[in-house]
Protein backbone atom coordinates (compact mmCIF):
# COMPACT_ATOMS: atom_id res chain seq x y z
CA UNK A 1 0.00 0.00 0.00
CA UNK A 2 1.45 3.40 -0.56
CA UNK A 3 1.34 6.66 1.91
CA UNK A 4 -0.89 9.23 0.42
CA UNK A 5 0.92 12.14 -0.83
CA UNK A 6 1.20 15.75 1.10
CA UNK A 7 0.28 18.13 -1.23
CA UNK A 8 0.34 21.11 0.23
CA UNK A 9 -0.88 24.86 0.11
CA UNK A 10 2.58 26.82 -0.27
CA UNK A 11 2.53 30.08 0.85
CA UNK A 12 5.26 32.91 0.43
CA UNK A 13 5.09 35.28 3.30
CA UNK A 14 7.26 39.14 3.75
CA UNK A 15 6.33 41.92 5.71
CA UNK A 16 8.01 45.36 4.31
CA UNK A 17 8.58 48.26 6.79
CA UNK A 18 10.15 51.98 6.11
CA UNK A 19 11.39 52.75 8.78
CA UNK A 20 11.24 50.92 12.11
CA UNK A 21 8.87 51.67 13.23
CA UNK A 22 7.45 53.21 10.22
CA UNK A 23 4.78 52.49 7.14
CA UNK A 24 4.50 48.81 7.29
CA UNK A 25 3.23 46.60 4.65
CA UNK A 26 2.33 42.53 4.37
CA UNK A 27 2.39 40.27 1.39
CA UNK A 28 1.03 36.52 0.53
CA UNK A 29 1.61 34.52 -2.46
CA UNK A 30 -0.46 31.46 -2.34
CA UNK A 31 -0.13 28.60 -4.82
CA UNK A 32 -2.17 24.98 -4.79
CA UNK A 33 -2.49 22.74 -7.94
CA UNK A 34 -2.83 25.32 -10.78
CA UNK A 35 -3.60 28.51 -9.16
CA UNK A 36 -2.19 31.20 -7.64
CA UNK A 37 -3.25 34.07 -5.64
CA UNK A 38 -1.52 37.13 -4.16
CA UNK A 39 -2.57 39.21 -2.38
CA UNK A 40 -0.96 42.41 0.35
CA UNK A 41 -2.23 44.83 2.50
CA UNK A 42 -1.00 48.34 3.86
CA UNK A 43 -0.86 47.90 7.79
CA UNK A 44 0.06 51.40 8.66
CA UNK A 45 2.57 52.42 10.83
CA UNK A 46 4.56 49.43 12.44
CA UNK A 47 7.54 47.57 12.71
CA UNK A 48 9.42 45.24 10.89
CA UNK A 49 8.38 41.94 12.89
CA UNK A 50 4.97 43.90 13.10
CA UNK A 51 4.97 43.58 8.63
CA UNK A 52 6.17 39.87 8.83
CA UNK A 53 3.50 38.66 11.74
CA UNK A 54 0.98 40.38 9.63
CA UNK A 55 1.95 38.59 6.43
CA UNK A 56 1.08 35.29 7.68
CA UNK A 57 -2.42 36.46 9.32
CA UNK A 58 -3.33 37.74 5.81
CA UNK A 59 -1.95 34.42 4.23
CA UNK A 60 -3.95 32.18 6.83
CA UNK A 61 -7.20 34.45 6.70
CA UNK A 62 -6.83 33.65 2.59
CA UNK A 63 -7.61 29.96 3.21
CA UNK A 64 -11.20 28.93 3.83
CA UNK A 65 -10.71 25.34 3.33
CA UNK A 66 -8.76 24.40 6.83
CA UNK A 67 -8.05 20.44 5.92
CA UNK A 68 -5.71 20.95 3.29
CA UNK A 69 -1.79 21.13 4.49
CA UNK A 70 -0.16 24.22 4.76
CA UNK A 71 4.10 25.06 4.12
CA UNK A 72 3.79 28.91 4.67
CA UNK A 73 7.80 30.12 4.00
CA UNK A 74 9.01 33.02 5.72
CA UNK A 75 12.62 34.63 6.05
CA UNK A 76 11.89 35.83 9.37
CA UNK A 77 13.33 33.74 12.20
CA UNK A 78 11.58 35.93 14.53
CA UNK A 79 7.91 34.83 13.01
CA UNK A 80 9.64 31.24 13.24
CA UNK A 81 10.64 31.23 16.57
CA UNK A 82 7.32 33.39 18.49
CA UNK A 83 5.06 31.07 16.40
CA UNK A 84 7.03 27.87 16.88
CA UNK A 85 9.48 28.02 19.14
CA UNK A 86 7.55 29.37 22.03
CA UNK A 87 9.91 32.57 22.29
CA UNK A 88 9.22 34.92 24.68
CA UNK A 89 7.81 37.81 22.77
CA UNK A 90 8.50 41.05 24.64
CA UNK A 91 5.98 42.93 21.85
CA UNK A 92 3.29 42.06 19.86
CA UNK A 93 1.90 39.40 22.24
CA UNK A 94 -1.59 39.85 21.69
CA UNK A 95 -0.84 39.80 17.60
CA UNK A 96 1.23 36.84 18.25
CA UNK A 97 -1.55 35.19 20.45
CA UNK A 98 -4.44 35.65 17.71
CA UNK A 99 -2.02 34.41 14.93
CA UNK A 100 -1.46 30.99 16.89
CA UNK A 101 -5.00 30.52 17.28
CA UNK A 102 -5.90 30.48 13.64
CA UNK A 103 -2.92 28.23 13.56
CA UNK A 104 -4.59 25.80 15.76
CA UNK A 105 -7.37 25.62 13.34
CA UNK A 106 -5.21 23.86 10.32
CA UNK A 107 -4.52 19.92 10.98
CA UNK A 108 -0.72 20.01 8.94
CA UNK A 109 0.45 23.49 8.73
CA UNK A 110 4.65 24.10 8.79
CA UNK A 111 6.27 27.16 9.31
CA UNK A 112 9.28 26.81 7.35
CA UNK A 113 12.83 28.72 6.49
CA UNK A 114 13.45 30.56 3.37
CA UNK A 115 16.67 32.59 2.78
CA UNK A 116 15.79 36.03 1.59
CA UNK A 117 16.83 38.19 -0.75
CA UNK A 118 18.34 35.16 -2.16
CA UNK A 119 16.99 34.61 -5.64
CA UNK A 120 13.73 32.88 -4.47
CA UNK A 121 11.19 34.02 -7.35
CA UNK A 122 8.14 33.73 -4.88
CA UNK A 123 10.49 35.26 -1.85
CA UNK A 124 11.39 38.44 -4.08
CA UNK A 125 7.50 38.45 -5.31
CA UNK A 126 6.60 39.17 -1.91
CA UNK A 127 9.14 41.37 -1.04
CA UNK A 128 7.99 43.62 -3.84
CA UNK A 129 4.36 43.04 -3.20
CA UNK A 130 5.06 44.56 0.65
CA UNK A 131 7.04 47.41 -0.35
CA UNK A 132 4.38 48.51 -2.79
CA UNK A 133 2.14 48.20 -0.64
CA UNK A 134 3.73 50.27 1.24
CA UNK A 135 4.26 53.34 -1.26
CA UNK A 136 1.03 53.32 -2.57
CA UNK A 137 -0.89 52.84 0.90
CA UNK A 138 -2.89 50.40 -0.40
CA UNK A 139 -2.86 46.23 -1.03
CA UNK A 140 -3.73 43.99 -3.64
CA UNK A 141 -5.65 40.53 -4.49
CA UNK A 142 -5.44 39.02 -7.78
CA UNK A 143 -5.90 35.23 -8.53
CA UNK A 144 -4.24 33.65 -11.92
CA UNK A 145 -4.83 30.28 -13.37
CA UNK A 146 -1.49 28.68 -14.10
Amino acid sequence: MTAPTREPVVIYTDGSCKGNPGPAGAAALLTFRNREKMVSQYVGEGTNNVAELEAVRLALSMIKKRGFPIDIYTDSTYVIGVLTKNWKAKENKELIQKIKFVMSGFKDLRLLKVAGHAGIPQNELVDELAKNAVDTKQGISETREN
